[in-house]
């Protein structure tokens, strides 16, 4: 008898499950998360001798697979994504300079099929800007730029580059002076042998202490999600009584980067084994993932402690919250109705965005759910959201969280 596909992966599940440390999670549909190839791009400088141009892809984060001169004051940039099928949200960042000062357009190829999504973000010395829009020309789907060039290298970038190594010096400030209860560890290694971090963060006794996880950058583009995090998770560690209450309750898990290779090696989505690792959280192929539940699992199993809720950062279009419908009978039934109602009367001028459904692909917001009967959200920030907006939300998500938990 032909095994369908599906049919294929829950076979090899229940294979798996027998043979694993951690519990392996059933979802409606399976995805196919075995490694696939990636076309790693070349790191260069490519110049237009004759123009006296330079762009550059030779820095972590950078995407660039190509430059072609159209005229004395255009060149295209090729941009490709590390393997297919893949989002349609297309990542670039690049440095670009030139001999003399002048003006220069440049417009983005994507491969048939693929939309620029992002608008261009500039970094001159150390602060970022957003291109202005006068200096943006759209087309039908071809979007071209104008830049001021110099000698003087400029970076170019879908979203502010955050490196494995930027988000390793955030925390390592963030946690500095608070060692005597946010224990730092890398608890495995990516695919290329980049760091896995997590803070785990607790006051008093941590036996039996329910868990709350935080995860971000699984998707390597997705910073304004990061930002969010990072406020969210400042909010936890300031020493206020709030937080000092919630720490004797609580015990956070917080992983700040948990796709290192696709971040530094500037990818639209997915992990250096060219799979999307928010569709691993089933039978966990992936290094990342794995290791993750295994940190998860094992922490839980030697505290006797449960895990009642996940947020999963992210970004999309729109700010939006990720929900599952299922809440009866879960640790958290009734958390996020209260949450988001305190978001609304804490935050001026907002309105909670929810989008509920009960996960049916193997993403981290079904496995807090089915694996654990937890409350799991995947918690999304907007590509064009401001940054000090983000703060506000991250820093008011975070208190009424700490709020409705001791409540609770």
């Amino acid at each position: 008898m032909k095994l369908s596909f599906s049919n294929a992966l829950l076979l090899i599940f229940l294979i798996l499950a027998g043979c694993k440390s951690v519990d392996t999670v059933v979802f409606k549909t399976m995805v196919d998360t075995t490694t696939k190839p990636i076309l790693n791009q070349k790191r260069q400088t490519y110049t237009l001798n004759d123009l006296g141009i330079y762009a550059s892809n030779e820095f972590d984060g950078a995407r660039l697979n190509g430059l072609k001169k159209v005229n004395d004051s255009t060149a295209i940039l090729l941009i490709n994504p590390e393997n297919e099928p893949i989002n349609n949200s297309a990542y670039y960042a690049f440095k670009v300079w030139s001999n003399t000062s002048k003006p220069f357009y440049f417009t983005f190829q994507y491969p048939k099929g693929y939309k620029h999504r992002y608008v261009p973000k500039l970094k001159r010395d150390k602060e970022w800007t957003v291109l202005d829009s006068t200096n943006v020309f759209k087309k039908d789907s071809i979007v071209t730029i104008k830049l001021n060039l110099s000698k003087s290298p400029t970076t170019v970038s879908a979203q502010e580059i955050n490196s494995s190594s930027d988000v390793k010096a955030w925390y390592s400030n963030l946690i500095k002076g608070k060692e005597s209860y946010v224990r730092f560890s890398n608890y495995g290694e990516s695919k290329l042998g980049r760091d896995l971090p997590v803070l785990d963060i607790y006051k008093g006794d941590k036996k039996g202490k329910d868990i709350i996880v935080l995860l971000t950058r699984q998707h390597p583009p997705e910073v304004t999600g990061y930002f969010a995090f990072q406020e969210f998770l400042k909010t936890i560690l300031n020493d206020s009584n709030l937080s000092g209450n919630f720490l004797n309750k609580y015990r956070v898990l917080a992983f700040p980067i948990l796709n290192p290779d696709g971040v530094d090696l500037g990818h639209w989505r997915h992990n250096a084994n060219g799979i999307d690792t928010n569709r691993d959280w089933s039978v966990y192929n992936q290094p990342e993932v794995k290791q993750t539940v295994e940190f998860i699992t094992k922490t839980m199993r030697k505290q006797d402690a449960k895990l009642i809720l996940g947020l999963d950062f992210h970004s999309t279009y729109n700010d939006v919250f990720y929900t599952n419908k299922i809440r009866e009978g879960t640790t958290l039934p009734n958390f996020i109705e209260d949450w988001f109602t305190a978001l609304e009367a804490n935050i001026d001028n907002y309105k909670v965005n929810e989008a509920a459904g009960n996960s049916t692909k193997p993403v981290s917001k079904g496995w807090f759910l089915y694996g654990h009967n937890a409350t799991g959200i995947t918690y999304e920030i907007g590509d064009a959201t401001p940054k000090d907006r983000i703060q506000v939300i991250g820093k008011v998500t975070a208190e009424q969280m700490m709020h409705v938990l001791l409540n609770k």
